[in-house]
């Protein structure tokens, strides 16, 4: 965990998963403040909002963080030059392929990047790129997800890419003996985003709170794509009745596409706008039942708020005590 922990510039190399309306400037930065590496989620933030926020995180903490961009905002020169302003360390980039020259004017600024990796080839293409590290993510992640665990993607890419640049792990981690496993395949760090939400720190509402102390592994379903001529990347959040809310938004969304009142790129904005307003209702309102209560299957193992640097001292504990037993 030293490689990880040196390239974050942290205590400890674990991410807090960039949630959009959970990473915020409280947990990000108390994130940061115990030990950790928080990320802002940019998420659909105009630059002016992302300005905003940065600043209020660097009063809050003279620690490192980093700031999660979506590759396919309309913004995106507009949100590196934000960051590039506020001297950002770490900028990480989500959501698809970097568009061309966003790598070259991240790492201009004198930031690192960090891409999400869904397969070996295209972890091998960033690496050519030039990123600086990547977070492969499993489909137990909650959010937007790809198709395959996490186990089965670390067997096949850490051996590839662990001795070339920094690779996180994600996906379903929830307790210090995962943490341990994926460090001695040859991870640096991991990102763990699900565990974090219930932390005293984060802003989320007490009701989504409570959803996530409740749910079981099981209650993390996958959203359903609803038509094949527009590509949906799957969503895992709790079953409610905001999952049919979805279906129909998606039926909307096609409609619109079949009678050519909307561009592809225009549609799966919308569908990711959708997204944004939904989660916000749940994280932010506290309707856990129309909104959209995003969270991995390692749910099961959130039981209680407790605040961040309890939660991240009882991973390095776990972690710990998992290597001792491997030591004899």
């Amino acid at each position: 965990m030293e490689r990880g922990a040196a390239f974050l510039g942290s205590e400890v190399a674990i991410m807090a998963g960039a949630m959009s309306w959970v990473s915020e400037r409280h947990l990000v930065s108390a994130m940061s403040n115990a030990g950790g590496f928080g990320v802002i989620a940019c998420g659909a933030m105009t630059p002016a909002l992302l300005d905003a926020e940065i600043a209020a995180t660097k009063a809050m903490t003279d620690r490192p963080f980093g700031v999660n961009l979506i590759t396919m905002h309309p913004d995106l020169t507009a949100l590196i030059e934000v960051c590039a302003r506020h001297a950002v360390g770490h900028v990480v980039l989500a959501g698809g392929l970097p568009p061309k020259g966003s790598l070259e004017e991240i790492k201009a600024s004198g930031a690192k990047v960090i891409c999400f990796a869904p397969t070996l080839a295209l972890a091998k293409k960033l690496i050519r790129s030039g990123v600086d590290a990547l977070v492969i993510e499993g489909m137990e992640a909650g959010g937007h997800i790809g198709p395959v665990s996490t186990s089965v993607l670390a067997q096949e890419m850490l051996p590839e890419l662990a001795g070339v640049v920094p690779v996180f792990v994600a996906g379903g981690i929830g307790r210090g003996e995962a943490i341990a496993g994926y460090l001695d395949m040859g991870a640096a760090g991991v990102q763990i985003g699900t565990r974090f939400v219930c932390a005293s720190e984060s802003i989320a509402h007490p009701n989504f709170k409570k959803a996530f102390i409740r749910a079981s592994a099981r209650d993390a379903v996958a959203s359903v794509q609803i038509d094949p001529r527009l590509p949906v990347i799957p969503v895992r959040a709790l079953k409610n009745a905001g999952g049919e809310l979805f279906s129909a938004r998606q039926r909307e969304v096609a409609q619109s596409l079949d009678e050519g009142r909307l561009a592809m790129a225009e549609a799966q904005l919308q569908i990711e706008h959708y997204w944004a307003g939904a989660l916000r209702r749940a994280v932010i309102d506290g309707d856990v039942e129309h909104g959209s209560v995003m969270a991995g299957q390692s749910v099961g193992m959130v039981t209680k708020e407790e605040p961040i640097a309890d939660i991240i001292a009882a991973l390095m504990e776990e972690a710990a005590q998992a290597f001792d037993r491997r030591a004899g």
